[in-house]
């Protein structure tokens, strides 16, 4: 088995074929506006600008039926934004798949994660 000290990690995208895609970047976002209740702190947050956060925003509420995120305009301490009901489920049910996913690939990423090479320098235990 592999001793490395970096363990596998799973991200999942969930494509919507043409109608878009949802995945761990738009997920946090959606983690941190719930968190926040500011698409601008969240995008200050993750290191990305306003004008990035915003055009995925406007991404997600148009791939869906309702919107996920809604907001206010409004200068220092007036405006906001808010997930839906629907943005709260969508990002449930992102989530779900996530834990979905992980817990039913653990086995296989431990067999992955054992074939992989040892780090220059490092010996295997059975060497």
């Amino acid at each position: 088995m592999c001793s490395a000290t970096l363990h596998p990690t799973l991200s999942i995208r969930i494509r919507f074929g043409a109608t878009g895609m949802i995945g761990p970047g738009k997920a946090e976002l959606l983690d941190r506006i719930a968190a926040t209740g500011s698409i601008a702190a969240a995008a200050r947050e993750m290191g990305m600008s306003y004008k990035r956060a915003w055009t995925l925003i406007e991404t997600l509420n148009g791939m869906f039926d309702r919107p996920l995120v809604e907001s206010t305009r409004g200068g220092t301490g007036k405006g906001g934004a808010v997930l839906t009901d629907l943005g709260q489920a969508v990002l449930a049910e992102y989530r779900a798949v996530e834990k979905a996913a992980r817990d039913h690939a653990v086995q296989h990423l431990v067999r992955l994660h054992g074939w992989l090479r040892e780090p220059e320098g490092k010996m295997r235990p059975e060497d």
